[in-house]
């Protein structure tokens, strides 16, 4: 135990005899070898037994001369009387000597460790470890690597703090001090003992920047009794949340902890911490994959399709939908919980999108697969695209997440091609309809349309109609194809929407016109990359 020096054997003596850990005992000595806390529980507590003995035996041979050698007793009381020397119940707390026999060591090597309240014991054994990877493999992921996150009953911090001021005290009578951040954090020293059986087990390395997590959580039944002084201390910092079982939570308790005065602490809770009656328990064992993100273009042929779910007051209107008929492929493939659906715009059940496509997004949470070789992508496209007439994809591939902002930059400056088929009340000709073509950056004032003003907050917005160009088809019948500004809402530029865009189609022929058709030609966005499809 060559980490430990003299000044550590009261500390080791004071907390070994109290019921703490060998683990937990390193800690509280500010231990920082990563390696000594993965020794086996037993050679630790044997490294420590032969630690203050080694040390017991220099004692005993510089006071051989002595008669009657002074007791090696730690005795709180020889300090002056303070809110430091009081159990919760205003008593000095009386600890058992380490020179009483055996019997202290030997139980602290069986007993519920204190502090950790066995997070240290058995949950670093062989036994558990299996159990993590067991349910890992189970679970069937794709990963590389793993990262692992450990969430810990809220009392922990509680216990830590009671064996804090213990210690302080006692090495305060030496004239030493301790700071509460100097002792090794729990969760850092699990994850020091863990890490290494765990990327043996499941044969990838340990990384914290992997999206691939493992994480466990632990729980104790005692933790509502043990916190509860905390709320009547410090009430603020405990109040109820929906999404929240219990009002004990890591950070309330943290908070509180901060707050309440040390004597207070020492009037209601035991110092040096009682042996726990139960051991803690793993309540879950989880596994999470970082997203996946999926992007491509694609093309809608149906002008009965919506680009998403299209549900009225929980009544489902149309049987399917853009993002459905791409989704549920790629759901199936990743293996994914859930997904997130995003796209550069979108259009109106009733309008078609040509030409290249409109880019979209797809994110895919928790996916089991995540590894596609780009000829997997192609075939996977290919699926899609042969399950339905209605859409077709392109240029299928993955993305990370930051490369998907490029979709949704510049929103309001990009451009967009459209053919409109408009019918007019009143008889035109080819002439009546050719100085459309001569427009150029006509300026709209839209009010938000009345169709969308159920989901879309009230204003007026400036829109840009770049370039037009007229085609005739009959005295009450011509396509228009539009270049505009992104956002420009073209069914109201033509109809006009009861005056609420200006100017607008009828207005410039100065007669009723109304839209039959529109199809997108265009979505001007540079991105996701262009595939050889």
């Amino acid at each position: 135990m060559s980490s430990l020096t003299e000044k550590d054997r009261p500390i080791v003596q004071l907390l070994l005899n109290t019921g703490t850990c060998p683990r937990c005992i390193l800690r509280f000595c500010c231990v920082g070898s990563q390696t000594l806390y993965r020794h086996p529980y037993k050679d630790l507590m044997k490294d420590l037994k032969e630690f203050l003995k080694n040390n017991q035996e220099k004692e005993d041979t510089v006071c051989s001369d002595v008669v009657d050698p002074p007791c090696k007793r730690i005795r709180l009381e020889h300090t002056e009387e303070g809110p430091g020397d009081l159990n919760h119940n205003g008593a000095l707390q009386q600890i058992p000597s380490v020179n009483d026999g055996n019997t202290a060591m030997e139980d602290s090597a069986v007993k519920v460790c204190n502090v950790c309240l066995g997070i240290l014991q058995e949950f670093c054994e062989v036994d558990f470890v299996k159990k993590v990877c067991q349910k890992v493999n189970s679970a069937d992921y794709q990963f590389t690597s793993f990262v692992f996150s450990v969430s810990l009953p809220p009392q922990l911090s509680v216990r830590e703090r009671a064996a804090w001021l213990l210690v302080k005290q006692e090495m305060g009578k030496l004239g030493l001090s301790l700071a509460k951040d100097d002792i090794v954090q729990l969760k850092e020293a699990y994850k020091w003992i863990i890490h290494p059986q765990l990327s043996e087990e499941l044969g990838v390395p340990a990384d914290g920047k992997s999206l691939f997590e493992v994480s466990v959580v632990f729980a104790h039944p005692e933790t509502e009794d043990e916190c509860r002084f905390l709320a009547t201390a410090c009430p603020d910092c405990f109040k109820p949340a929906k999404n929240k079982q219990s009002v004990f939570t890591r950070m309330a308790v943290i908070k509180a902890l901060e707050k309440i005065k040390e004597e207070d602490f020492l009037k209601h809770f035991p110092c040096p911490p009682s042996s726990p009656k139960n051991l803690c328990v793993a309540l879950e064992i989880q596994c999470n994959n970082g997203a996946v993100f999926v992007a491509g273009r694609y093309n809608k042929y149906s002008r009965n399709l919506p680009q998403t779910p299209w549900i009225i007051d929980g009544e489902r209107k149309l049987e399917s939908s853009v993002e459905e008929l791409i989704s549920e492929h790629l759901m199936a493939e990743f293996k994914a919980d859930s997904f997130n659906f995003s796209s550069s715009g979108r259009e109106d059940v009733d309008v078609r999108t040509l030409g290249n496509g409109r880019p979209f997004a797809i994110e895919l949470v928790n996916p089991r697969r995540i590894r596609f070789t780009a000829e997997e992508m192609k075939g996977l496209q290919q699926t899609i695209n042969n399950s339905s007439d209605k859409i077709q994809v392109r240029d299928l591939q993955l993305v990370t997440r930051s490369a998907i902002g490029r979709m949704k930059e510049g929103e309001e400056e990009k451009t967009k091609t459209y053919s409109a088929l408009i019918w007019t009340d009143k008889a035109i000709q080819k002439e009546d309809i050719a100085f459309l073509d001569d427009i150029k950056e006509l300026k709209l004032d839209q009010k938000t349309p009345l169709r969308v003003l159920h989901r879309r907050p009230l204003a007026v917005r400036c829109r840009i109609i770049h370039t037009m160009q007229s085609e005739y088809i009959d005295e009450h019948h011509f396509r228009l194809h539009l270049k505009t500004q992104a956002g420009t809402y073209i069914k109201e530029f033509v109809h006009g929407d009861f005056g609420r865009t200006k100017p607008n189609i009828g207005s410039l022929l100065n007669r009723t016109a109304d839209i039959l058709e529109l199809d997108v030609e265009s979505v001007d966005v540079d991105w996701p990359p262009t595939l050889d499809n």
